[in-house]
């Protein structure tokens, strides 16, 4: 039987010092984040997905973001060393959390970066995003990693948004999803379609034709759901105000058994 599970990790109160890159810092309400977040585990387990929650890193004021601090790849995790030295001190409790699932487990090494919502699976092919937090030698560590294992990994160039998965992410048959003037170059997927609102970029695949979208995305969830998916809208506003998205909330590792 498929196991289903996502890594999910507590928003701390340092929050609203989070880093921002592209976007003008504004005032981030924790109490309504920690209730966004709460929601977002609700969403998750709802359909089908049981959160495991690593140990919070409550210095670290990004470490909500629990996607940055691991790439999977069928049972292999690729611990990675985040862009921002001040996120270094996230990935070892995410470290002990894949481990203890059954995870073998790789790291990243000095000098080489890597942010894992850099990177984009779609079957066995990983899209890593070069040139904001992950650098060249963070994708051949990544190349390293996990091409013995059967991956293609492609770089792709990222110029306008923190992370390759900031601007992309793709439906279940592969279609690559966008908001064009945030998309380097489009025609570097096989397949890609554009979507009417930045957070319309963002799905999670939650199973069958559901997606976990922010709920600021209506317009996007319209059309997906034209498509014949069905949206599953959730509000994470106080983490948009961060650069976060649906996708870098959570971590999902499907038939990983311990």
């Amino acid at each position: 039987m498929a196991s289903k599970k996502a890594l999910i990790r507590r928003p701390g109160p340092r929050l609203a010092e989070g880093l921002v890159t592209h976007l003008e810092r504004t005032p981030v309400d924790v109490s309504l984040a920690l209730a966004q977040w709460e929601a977002y585990g609700e969403a998750l387990r709802a359909h089908g997905w049981e959160t495991v929650e690593v140990d919070p890193a409550d210095d670290c004021p990004d470490a909500v973001f629990v996607e940055d601090a691991v790439v999977m790849f069928r049972n292999v995790a690729l611990i990675t060393r985040p862009g921002a030295e001040s996120r270094r001190a996230e990935t070892s409790a995410v470290e002990q959390a894949v481990a203890d699932l059954g995870a073998s487990v790789n790291r990243v090494r000095e000098p080489g970066t890597l942010d894992g919502g850099d990177v984009l699976k779609i079957g066995d092919t990983l899209y890593v995003g070069r040139g904001g937090r992950t650098d060249a030698d963070g994708v051949r560590q990544l190349r390293a990693a996990f091409e013995p294992l059967g991956a293609r990994v492609v770089a792709v160039p990222v110029a306008s948004v923190l992370h390759l998965k900031s601007a992309v992410t793709a439906l279940p048959d592969g279609t690559v999803i966008g908001y064009p003037p945030l998309v380097d170059n489009p025609s570097l997927f096989e397949r890609f379609l554009p979507v009417p609102e930045e957070p319309g970029a963002h799905v999670v695949l939650l199973g069958g034709a559901k997606l976990l979208m922010a709920a600021s995305a209506p317009k996007s969830a319209e059309l997906l759901a034209d498509l014949g998916y069905e949206p599953v809208l959730v509000d994470i506003s106080e983490f948009e105000k961060l650069e976060g998205c649906v996708t870098c909330l959570s971590v999902r590792l499907r038939n990983l058994y311990g």
